[in-house]
Parts: C-alpha cells; structure tokens; sequence
C-alpha cells in the first residue's frame, strides 16, 4: 500500500532506559518510563496495546498480547543527550562532535560579545534552574533592566527578561543578535529566549520561549522538501531545524494545543510529513523532577492518540518516538543519556514486528525517506520498511 502521510510523534524526553555508555554522562541508572511506572499514576493502554512494554529492555510496564504495531529502541550515537541533537540525528544527522557546553558559566569573551551585540550589560551567568532563576534573579532584573544570561548542562545560551521590562520582540531580536556571533568554537546548540512575567515574587515564566537553533546540514526534511512533499512542523520543530527543510509551521506551546494541532492537520489534504513535537514532558516535567506530573501528562497523550488513531487513513502512517531522556525520578534535573522508543502504526504497517534494538534514531528519518520511494539520499541511517510494511 502507497503511503500519503506520515506522522511523527516526538514525545520530548521520553526515554525507556539508560545507553550503554549513559555512565560516560553522568546518566547511569536513569529510566523515564520506569521513573513514570513508579509513580502509580500511569495509564496508557493505547501505547501499551501498540507494543511499548514488548520493546526490548522494558519491563516496567505490561507486554501487548497482540501488538497493534511494530516497535523497537533506538541507540544514540551522536556525542550528546540534548534536543537539538537528538532532532537532527532523527532526521539523518549524525554529531560526531558534541555542542559546547559550560559548567562554569560563559567566558568573558563571549559576554564581551554580547555587550557588544546588544549594548546590554547581563545578571547571572551561571549554569540555573530556570525556574529558580527567576526568583532569584528577577528582582534585580527588574531593578536594573540587565538581561539574565544562563546556561544549563545542554549547550545553551539562555536570555532571560521580563516581558514589562524587555517588549518580547526586543528580547527575540536580542537572541538574534546572540545567534551570531554563537558560532564555531562557541557555536552552542540552541540560543533560547526565556521570557517570563509577573510582580516579584510571583513571577512565571510565559509561553513566548523561542529556540535559535544552529543551522543543520542537510537532513531528510531537506531531501522531502526538494522532492516536493509536504514537511510540516508543529511546536518546536521549525526552531530545532532554524526553519531549514520546514515547508510549513504551527507554534503550539503546551502538549494540549499540539495534539489539538496535530487533529486540526489530520484533516487537511497533504501528502508527505508531518513532524510534532510535544515539549511539556521535558520542559514542565522532566526538568522539575516531577514524576507523577509526567505520567498524567502521558496519559493525556495517550487518550488523545486512541482518537488520532481511530481517525487515521488507511494510507496513513503513524510513528511514536523521543529525542533523549529526562528521569523524573534521579537527583538531576538535566536530560539523561537513555534509549528512545518507536511505535510504527497504520494499515500498511505489520502488527507485531519486533525491530529489537537499532544502532541510530537516523533509521526513522531513512525509513520514512523509503516510504516516499526516495532511497538514493546520503543522509545517515538504515530503512527498515521492508521489515514492517505489510
């Protein structure tokens, strides 16, 4: 069966256990899934019915008699546990060289560079929490009109600003600026704007974040676009890809507004790709610690994917999948070094297979390629349609 559409489903963080070498980063023992089974809130029969607890390594969840879909795990290979490079290897991307990142705050160069950008002196530069930040940053920020500039464990170079004091669109066009001269030896993965709003010392962040992401090289979104198919993004995927490879794009904030997105586009004529990202696993989640938040929020996914998956053509594909990990349950609030998973769904797929472990996410972007009848691309990863297609 001829393939129209394509959706993949990126649940931000959703790993299901740690690599091989997640010691090497500091990730030993971490497991989102399991975290989110310990929690005693977690219910998600669709994805279990799909094959989620029959992917290998998994055994904190229950095994699918009948899986409705073929399933798998998928290695990194790329030098990072980030978003930007777990996005870019799913689309046929491999880092051999991680993104920078800065345990001791930025060099005095590239504070240097951003006064001199911006004209702007900063507060902080620090590794923070972001929520924490705020609160004990965001008084003086008001006081003084200095930007916050932090970073984390992933490679980012955050600015943070109160909406009252820095207009959104100055903040937008102060990471611009940033994005700039963020390049080489300093080229950090995502420059991202932090916006937030409030009186001290009830300030919250706001929904005006915004990536500048690092120009990807060529990428399987490239290659679909060229053959002049549909490669839409919904939520952060055009800010991942700097735009690149992104035929069309809907911004959506929370989960809620993406999958009500995602239904919106199940609806609309096109043929080619359809590429969403669901942030609040990570962002609102994962990075807090908060394991029984995380479960509720896949379980809300997961009764929204009962009624996408009823509703679904018969040349329809659906594929389930995450970019890194983020343990809700260890000490860290940063991302972890674990395997993702992939549920493949649709009438054309083979209920059952077992694709056991794949040594790339690049598979997925390949695969998805090879539906399209586009199997002389050079960007990285194995298709494994052959093995699924019914």
């Amino acid at each position: 069966m001829k393939i129209k559409r394509v959706f993949w489903i990126v649940l931000d963080s959703f790993g299901i256990g740690e690599l091989p070498d997640a010691a090497d980063f500091g990730d030993e023992g971490s497991n989102t899934l399991a975290s989110c089974a310990k929690s005693g809130k977690l219910n998600i029969p669709n994805m279990i019915s799909l094959g989620l607890g029959n992917i290998d390594g998994v055994s904190c969840i229950e095994k699918a008699e009948k899986p409705k879909g073929a399933f798998c795990r998928h290695l990194e290979v790329s030098m990072g546990k980030d978003t930007t490079t777990g996005h870019w290897e799913l689309a046929g991307v491999i880092s051999k060289k991680a993104f920078p990142t800065y345990p001791d705050g930025f060099p005095q160069e590239v504070i240097d560079k951003f006064k001199e950008a911006t004209g702007l002196d900063v507060l902080c530069n620090k590794p923070y929490s972001g929520t924490k930040l705020i609160m004990d940053y965001g008084k003086e920020h008001v006081e003084t009109g200095k930007p916050i500039v932090y970073t984390s464990a992933d490679s980012v170079f955050q600015v943070a600003a109160h909406e009252d004091v820095i207009p959104l669109e100055k903040l937008y066009e102060i990471c611009e600026k940033s994005r700039a001269f963020l390049q080489g030896e300093h080229g950090v993965g995502r420059v991202i704007a932090r916006p937030f709003a409030g009186e001290y010392p009830n300030f919250e962040r706001t929904s005006g974040r915004h990536d500048f992401s690092l120009v990807p090289p060529k990428t399987a979104l490239d290659v679909l676009m060229e053959k002049g198919l549909a490669t839409i993004g919904v939520g952060k995927i055009y800010d991942i890809f700097a735009g690149k490879g992104v035929s069309e794009t809907y911004r959506t904030g929370p989960n809620n507004i993406g999958m009500e997105r995602s239904s919106e586009l199940q609806e609309k004529d096109f043929t080619g790709l359809c590429f969403i990202n669901l942030v609040d696993f990570d962002m609102v989640y994962g990075h807090r610690n908060d394991a029984e938040g995380y479960a509720k929020a896949l379980n809300e996914f997961d009764e929204w994917l009962g009624g996408f998956m009823e509703k679904m053509n018969d040349d329809d594909l659906l594929m389930i999948t995450a970019d890194h990990g983020c343990d809700p349950g260890t000490p860290s609030t940063d991302h972890s070094r674990e395997y993702i998973p992939l549920l493949v769904y649709g009438k054309a797929v083979k209920a059952g297979t077992n694709l056991g472990t794949r040594t790339t996410y690049a598979d997925q972007s390949k695969t998805i390629l090879d539906i399209f009848g586009i199997t002389d691309s050079d960007t990285a990863g194995e298709s494994f349609w052959n093995d699924i297609e019914a």
